[in-house]
């Protein structure tokens, strides 16, 4: 693995989500009937069938439906996979259901079915041309404002249906889930098929509010970018943002993992936090801060850029770069990473001395790597909740050992 600039950017190692699961084990005294009674919930949802324009209506004015672009996943579908829902439509395929979820503002957000519905507004704006077409071949290269009315009658009067997951579904539990937890539920039913959502795309998802924004802001900062090999955000318009080819190459992008990574500082900086499995860790530090105000929030960000800042100031431009290996290739390490941020917050108070000392920290660092109690642990393939404070406290170690404190 290298940190050279390719593609995919950066290689970043140990951002894998580790989940230890405790299967629950049937018991003779157990009554299933009786089981069942107490511990089953029912989904309270409606079905409702769209006309395509009404689809695209509703996705352009933004009222009623919010699809915002970052929802679920980053990668777009190609043309010819759009082509292929407009064809199906066409001939009056039937077309899996899209899946909505009501809000507390009276909206409804998509829980499965944004490439379509992109797919759908996209091709009635004219903003593609169909190819790839097997049945309909003679179609391919049809814009929707340049084709035969008939074709464009057939298109108007197909439609997709929605299953909408109401808000009633949260008082039906009987109190024993939220309505987060009933999301999360569909969502791994839904993830059965096709390319499956990873975990943060899911937490995306999800736990919207200001502290989820707040993390995909700060996986743009261009110091962010420029560390973990993301190509910058240039674009005017932030809706281009996801439109960018070179990004979408970019793997910790399209997976999301620039925002698991920054995830991680926040849910490694509360010693408290630290239990259980990465991926546990992860999960809670969304759902405890899902309602923070944006004033919180803002002040989170300021922290984070704050860390990040001193750590570039310190290290210099690749700060969570592990020594080169036998061929010369470095890697980027996430465990290093949540260990400096971490270390670095702890001891923020001596952030000028920290600063001042920086190529004695760094020489510091050099020494533990050099160390073989140390080699495992800080090339992040000790992963275990003690390892990752261990891990912490090796770093803090190293900051008050270069800076004399």
């Amino acid at each position: 693995m290298s940190a050279d600039v390719s593609d995919s950017g950066f290689d970043v190692e140990g951002i894998e989500e580790a989940e230890l699961v405790t299967p629950i084990r049937a018991s003779s005294k157990v009554d299933p009937d009786e089981f069942f009674s107490k511990h089953a919930f029912r989904i309270v949802y409606q079905t409702n069938n769209f006309l395509v324009p009404q689809l695209k209506d509703l996705v352009v004015k933004g009222d009623i439906l919010n699809i915002r672009p970052e929802y679920q996943r980053r990668l777009r579908w190609a043309a010819t996979q759009k082509s292929r829902l407009i064809e199906s439509l066409l001939l009056n395929i039937p077309v899996p259901p899209i899946f909505l979820y009501e809000n507390t503002e009276a909206r409804y957000e998509v829980m499965d079915g944004q490439q379509r519905l992109n797919a759908i507004k996209e091709f009635l704006e004219g903003d593609f041309r169909l190819s790839g077409l097997q049945i309909l071949g003679p179609l391919n290269g049809l814009s929707y404002p340049k084709a035969p009315p008939r074709v464009r009658r057939a298109l108007d009067r197909a439609s997709l249906s929605a299953i909408v997951l109401l808000l009633e579904s949260d008082s039906e539990a009987g109190n024993q889930f939220t309505i987060t937890d009933m999301r999360r539920f569909i969502f791994d039913r839904l993830n059965t098929g096709g390319t499956k959502l990873n975990a943060q795309e899911i937490r995306n998802a999800i736990y919207p509010g200001h502290f989820n924004q707040a993390i995909v802001e700060l996986a743009r900062d261009d110091l962010f970018t420029s560390i973990f090999g993301i190509p910058p955000y240039k674009e005017t318009n932030p809706n281009d943002y996801y439109e960018n080819p070179e990004r979408q190459k970019n793997t910790l992008y399209s997976t999301m993992g620039d925002c698991q990574l920054v995830l991680r500082y926040f849910a490694l900086r509360d010693p408290a936090n630290i239990r259980g499995a990465m991926k546990a860790m992860l999960d809670r530090a969304m759902e405890t801060r899902v309602k923070l105000p944006s004033d919180e929030v803002d002040a989170l960000k300021d922290e984070y850029r704050s860390r990040l800042q001193a750590a570039a100031e310190i290290f210099g431009p690749h700060p969570f770069a592990l020594p080169p290996d036998e061929k010369g290739r470095q890697r980027v390490s996430a465990a290093i990473y949540d260990a400096t941020l971490v270390a670095l917050h702890r001891l923020w108070k001596y952030q000028p001395e920290l600063k001042k000392h920086a190529r004695a920290i760094q020489k510091a660092l050099q020494a533990a790597y050099g160390r073989n109690e140390n080699s495992t642990l800080l090339t992040g393939q000790q992963n275990t909740a003690q390892a990752v404070r261990d891990r912490i406290t090796l770093l803090e170690s190293v900051f008050k050992k270069g800076a004399g404190i």
